[in-house]
């Protein structure tokens, strides 16, 4: 079996972060979030890879390298244009040819493992395996219609859903979806959608089965959602410490990398902090992540993101619920204590007054 993997669109919904990086590169508790699909596709024995890249193609090429991290290979495969998950697959036919394979959006977040879910998939070999979730808002998602365990109808963001089932960025196919691809036109979002491939199985006899997760799923799209993972990611976290402690204290589940330094400062976990950062005279507070050679001093915050080589000095007001870019200074002065919510890009810097 094969893997492919999407990595391309714009990000849109969490600008300005991704007007200088991929959206799939953002970390999640100190790493891309392209990484965690990667490594559970490597953990359920998928090797070769494929990557559908878009206009941040040479970034992701750049970030992931050949894939010998992870003991795989990775084939980087540009798409056109975002045309849609039909089109990304179609694009992939050549890498692909008639190998089963898992194709997983690069931007989703999921919990449960792969490895059973493929074995099953090879014992029983349907032509499709969907991922299904319940969520309260399914007009949002692709959706399916359940009659008892079986599937019998997709439909990609209905006005009027016909029930909660979100599909999960998460497919397994045989090469019978290359044939229904090839019948597809635009739905009225302009895309070649993969529920109208799917569909086309179902009409055809064949059979689909699915899956509800098992754990949390996230759609890792917007600032909320990304910060939402975080939160959901440093649950599991692993203490260690590597770093150099100075007249601070440290409670709960702290991740602290080699070089850092923390100085009269309270951590409070779940906590990530990289590797070269200085913390010093500082709160940092729960489902905070922390990126490497970050300074934190005179400053308070908590259920953020911060990436790399950042400056976060003399803050009067705590910052929370923030994704703050590579390379941000935020420098404060004298002003009533309260609370900062931040998105900011890369190398982008403000005082606070």
């Amino acid at each position: 079996m094969k893997g492919l993997i999407l990595a391309g669109g714009k990000g849109s919904r969490l600008r300005p972060i991704t007007f200088s990086m991929a959206k799939q590169l953002v970390p999640v508790a100190n790493k891309p979030v392209i990484e965690y699909g990667l490594e559970a596709m490597v953990a359920a024995g998928i090797r070769e890879i494929g990557v559908i890249t878009g206009d941040t193609g040479e970034e992701v090429k750049s970030g992931l390298g050949d894939g010998s991290r992870w003991d795989a290979r990775l084939t980087f495969i540009p798409q056109e244009a975002p045309l849609g998950l039909a089109h990304a697959v179609k694009t992939a036919r050549g890498f692909l040819g008639e190998s089963d394979f898992l194709m997983y959006l690069g931007d989703n977040l999921i919990k449960s493992s792969l490895t059973d879910l493929v074995q099953e998939f090879e014992e029983h070999q349907p032509a499709a395996t969907i991922l299904l979730t319940p969520v309260p808002n399914p007009s949002d998602f692709g959706v399916a219609e359940m009659r008892g365990d079986q599937v019998v109808g997709l439909e990609e963001k209905p006005q009027s859903p016909r029930s909660n089932l979100a599909l999960v960025g998460v497919y397994l196919f045989t090469k019978q979806i290359h044939d229904t691809i090839e019948q597809l036109r635009p739905s009225r979002r302009g895309e070649f959608e993969i529920t109208d491939a799917i569909q086309l199985l179902i009409n055809g006899g064949h059979t689909v089965r699915s899956h509800i997760v098992q754990g949390w799923w996230k759609d890792t799209g917007t600032v909320e959602a990304m910060l939402e993972a975080n939160r959901l990611i440093l649950e599991d976290l692993d203490p260690q410490q590597h770093g150099a402690l100075e007249d601070s204290r440290i409670e709960g589940r702290v991740a602290i990398g080699e070089g850092s330094s923390i100085k009269s400062s309270t951590i409070r976990g779940p906590v990530v902090i990289g590797q070269g950062c200085l913390i010093e005279n500082a709160y940092i507070g729960p489902f905070t992540s922390i990126d490497s050679q970050t300074q934190v001093v005179n400053s308070e915050i908590e259920y953020s993101i911060v990436m790399r080589e950042c400056v976060l000095s003399d803050l009067t007001n705590r910052i929370e619920g923030s994704l703050i870019g590579r390379g941000v200074t935020i420098k404060g002065s004298v002003s009533i204590p309260g609370t900062l919510n931040l998105v900011m890009g890369d190398n982008s810097s403000a005082v606070i007054p």
